[in-house]
């Protein structure tokens, strides 16, 4: 193990974890050449894979907690950022279709976490509204655990280096947006 990596608190082979193996389209991109970077990179994107799948097996974990399916959650998730939304910018955000989006939205009025009310500004259209009250009842709670053990996680860092980390986050979601506009294009084309 490399002074690098050991500083990083990263063994050599951490990426091996029983049933966690790692297939790889391509070598570590290193443009050093250096072992112990190409380590670091390959552990980097293996830490990124599993804090994915995780995130997902969270979700659907509390999706049958609460009582609905992930994409349901996921889309209520979506909708929390704003409040609101019209059916077809969830659709947008979601890569779902109207019709799909319908059905969500049918199911989530139906447990009492949305509504569907006028556009205050175009009478013509409709906005999907959170229901805060039944999100704060039944759905924050199941994430709150999870958010303690996030602050607790964050109160070990400094205020530099949690900028630094909300800095990766921001650019992780332009990367993000920028494959689900990829991949859709592909699907679309």
């Amino acid at each position: 193990m490399s002074e690098d990596s050991a500083e990083a608190g990263i063994q050599h082979d951490a990426y091996r974890q029983p049933g966690w193996e790692v297939p790889w389209p391509e070598p570590p991109a290193s443009a050093t050449g250096r072992p112990e970077r190409a380590d670091l990179e390959v552990a980097f994107a293996a830490g990124m894979r599993r804090s994915g799948a995780l995130y997902q097996l969270v979700g659907q974990a509390a999706a049958d907690r609460i009582g609905i399916n992930a994409t349901d959650l996921n889309c209520l998730n979506i909708l929390s950022f704003s409040g609101h939304m019209t059916a077809g910018e969830l659709a947008k955000a979601t890569g779902l279709t109207t019709a799909s989006i319908t059905g969500v939205v049918d199911r989530l009025e139906e447990a009492g976490y949305v509504s569907r009310q006028k556009d205050p500004n175009d009478r013509r259209r409709v906005v999907v509204a959170l229901v805060l009250e039944a999100a704060l009842r039944d759905v924050a709670g199941v994430f709150l655990p999870m958010l303690r053990d996030w602050r607790e996680m964050a109160a070990r860092y400094s205020d530099d280096e949690l900028r630094l980390i909300v800095d990766f986050y921001a650019r992780m979601e332009q990367v993000l947006r920028a494959h689900i506009g990829r991949l859709r294009a592909a699907a679309e084309g």
